[in-house]
């Protein structure tokens, strides 16, 4: 018996931040949510920075242009949080 599975692109219709966590509400129904702390940036960000993000690329990911700060959602889902800068 063969099964075909059509897998659905991840895109993100919807988020809402808290002091803990990025929820991420898909356009399938489904929802990701990851600490806060997997984004230094976001994490260090003032709640108003955090407001403000733009969805990107047709649901692919999330920008917020006041801490330049970038994450997508196929990295929410299968992602590590991201690394910290080394200092020279």
């Amino acid at each position: 018996m063969s099964i075909a599975v059509k897998l659905q692109e991840i895109k993100i219709k919807e988020i809402s931040i808290t002091e803990d966590t990025i929820t991420a509400y898909l356009v399938d129904g489904r929802t990701i949510s990851v600490p806060l702390a997997w984004s230094w940036r976001l994490s260090e960000a003032t709640p108003e920075q955090r407001a403000h993000y733009e969805i990107i690329g047709d649901g692919q990911g999330i920008h917020w242009p006041d801490i330049d700060e970038d994450i997508s959602a196929e990295g929410m889902l299968y992602g590590t949080p991201a690394p910290r800068p080394k200092k020279v």
